[in-house]
């Protein structure tokens, strides 16, 4: 069985949209609190894989992220300092963040979801 590794942040609300969904699908999940441990720079690698650009891993709607001016500095910044950036703060990344196999989603877009976790 798949199990899908879920960092999240346990009051989010779209995060706990996310899970029940997942749970739904009877999906087994291994569940972290993004904000005590980020991804790893691994992961985070990974992922840009994924989706392809470094600015959708990023919490744009985060107070951490408009704090530091983020939206002008992420579009000059190299993968290697996204990547450290991104494994130095979870709050940073934006989440969802699941990785399974050799599958990734950042985000919940429901949509999306279904066609993928039919």
């Amino acid at each position: 069985m798949t199990i899908l590794k879920v960092y999240e942040y346990p009051k989010c609300s779209t995060c706990i949209r996310a899970v029940k969904f997942l749970t739904n699908a009877r999906y087994a999940l291994e569940r972290i609190n993004i904000f005590e441990t980020p991804p790893t720079k691994e992961e985070i690698r990974k992922m840009l894989r994924y989706e392809g650009d470094a600015r959708k891993l990023f919490n744009t709607s985060g107070h951490v992220y408009q704090e530091q001016g983020l939206s002008k500095k992420v579009p000059l910044m190299s993968e290697d300092e996204v990547v450290n950036m991104l494994a130095a703060n979870g709050r940073l990344v934006k989440r969802p963040f699941v990785l399974w196999d050799d599958k990734g989603l950042v985000g919940y877009d429901l949509e999306r979801w279904k066609k993928i976790f039919h």
